[in-house]
């Protein structure tokens, strides 16, 4: 289905050039000479974008933007405008437009602004439909995401929350596991049970087997009285065991035990108690690494994941950034800012090494020290113009082609050699979690040469 684009300009000849270029790229197009006869349009054609010259006789683009917008605020609205005057472009974006053209500009840079408008617009209308569709039961606004690899994981949420089955979520740290989890239990029979979360790897190793299981009066020095475990307090629920690849190789035949026979038998007790509760795991270690290392037992972890749910790392889903960046503005109560192309582009194509958490510190970040309603590539911290300049040359690659892997491995150990094989300074170097440049290690089966 063609996109429809409605284009207003008083001036003929430009408008006819524009009608041109945008026809040829396939765009079904309506034009307008004046700004009153573009707001009849608009309401005819009810196009999916609209292109406006802001200086016009009778009614200018400024008013026509506004009356846009408050008929229909999701459409998006590009406008053009003359060199020279780029505070009149500032006051359009903070008045909701979604970019600008200065004049002249040449059709490429036309182009690829519609076509970036035309993609937000559609991103933004998809992530719309897959929530809607996830669930009518079920509060699923924190979920932002309409990249093939997000509308999987909705595909898989639909499926089996409202069921019994162990859900096993994996993915780098900050993804957005215990969303996903809390998503689950939302949307599943339990909902008005607990959700009681746990990270195995933040409690104290002689106090976790407590914590999980609880403990009876007297069963240790200190225990003074009886205490439920977080097995107990889920009765009903669903208990979240997160980060736990990292659980004790000696506590993990008693969580085994708790999965086989839905009963839990607390420190000291002498009988074990029935469990009704629902499991779901999370880790981002390598668990299979973990499997073959023998730190994991194997027959748990096929306990735990009857139903794997794997996150991709946010550089793997780029398209989710911009809609994460409206979504993370709207929750700080800023819906009124935006951010200019290149500003966009930057945090679209930084890697993101704490992934959607890192966004959402940023977004944040950027809100308060902002100087202007309108973010601009200058705002951003320095890491992300460097990342930017990367972006756009320092590897030279052939004409030929070249293999991702291959440059991937040679970065990888360049970084390595520039940091003497340290490889916590070499993830640091990397931008990159430590456990993530292992996995990069043994996956291209990089050797620390001998000294």
């Amino acid at each position: 289905m063609k996109a429809k684009i409605l284009l207003i300009d008083d001036d003929a000849s430009l408008r006819r050039v524009l009608e041109y270029n945008l026809l040829e790229e396939g765009y079904e197009v309506q034009a307008a000479a004046s700004g009153e006869e573009g707001l009849r349009l608009f309401k005819q054609f009810q196009p999916d974008l609209v292109i406006t010259d802001m200086k016009m006789s009778g009614m200018d683009g400024l008013k026509v933007l506004n009356a846009i917008k408050e008929s229909s605020a999701e459409t998006l609205v590009i406008i053009i405008t003359a060199f020279g005057t780029v505070d009149v472009a500032v006051e359009a974006m903070r008045a909701g437009a979604y970019d600008y053209i200065t004049k002249p500009f040449n059709r490429d840079a036309l182009k690829l602004t519609v076509k970036k408008a035309l993609r937000f617009s559609g991103l933004a209308e998809e992530n719309k439909r897959l929530k809607n569709a996830l669930s009518d039961k079920a509060d699923f606004r924190s979920i932002v995401g309409s990249s093939p690899e997000m509308e999987k994981v909705f595909e898989v949420i639909r499926k089996v929350a409202d069921t019994e089955a162990a859900v096993f979520i994996t993915g780098e740290s900050g993804t957005g596991k215990e969303l996903i989890a809390r998503s689950l239990h939302a949307n599943s029979s339990r909902r008005n049970g607990p959700f009681v979360a746990i990270n195995c790897s933040a409690i104290p190793r002689d106090l976790l087997e407590s914590e999980l299981f609880g403990h009876t009066k007297g069963a240790f020095t200190g225990a003074i009285k009886e205490k439920y475990g977080k097995f107990q307090l889920a009765e009903g629920g669903t208990i979240f065991l997160d980060e736990v690849g990292e659980l004790l190789l000696e506590l993990q035949p008693k969580l085994l035990r708790v999965l086989q026979e839905k009963e839990v038998e607390p420190l000291g007790g002498t009988k074990p108690l029935k469990l009704d509760v629902r499991v779901i795991s999370a880790t981002s270690r390598n668990i299979e690494k973990a499997i073959a290392d023998g730190t994991f037992r194997e027959d748990l972890y096929y306990r735990l994941s009857v139903i794997p749910i794997h996150l991709q790392p946010l550089r793997e889903r780029q398209t989710d950034i911009p809609l994460l960046i409206k979504y993370f503005c709207s929750k700080h109560c800023n819906d009124r800012i935006s951010f200019d192309r290149e500003a966009l582009d930057a945090l679209i194509n930084f890697s993101w090494p704490g992934n959607i958490r890192e966004l959402e510190n940023t977004v944040e970040r950027l809100l308060i020290m902002r100087s202007s309603d309108v973010i601009s590539l200058s705002d951003l911290p320095d890491k992300f113009r460097d990342h930017n300049t990367l972006k756009n040359g320092v590897v030279k690659l052939p004409d030929e082609g070249y293999s991702l892997e291959q440059l991937e491995r040679e970065i990888v150990i360049e970084a390595l050699e520039r940091n003497a094989w340290n490889q916590t300074a070499a993830a640091r170097f990397l931008r990159i979690p430590r456990h993530t440049l292992i996995y990069r290690i043994e996956k291209y089966s990089i050797e620390m040469p001998e000294r």
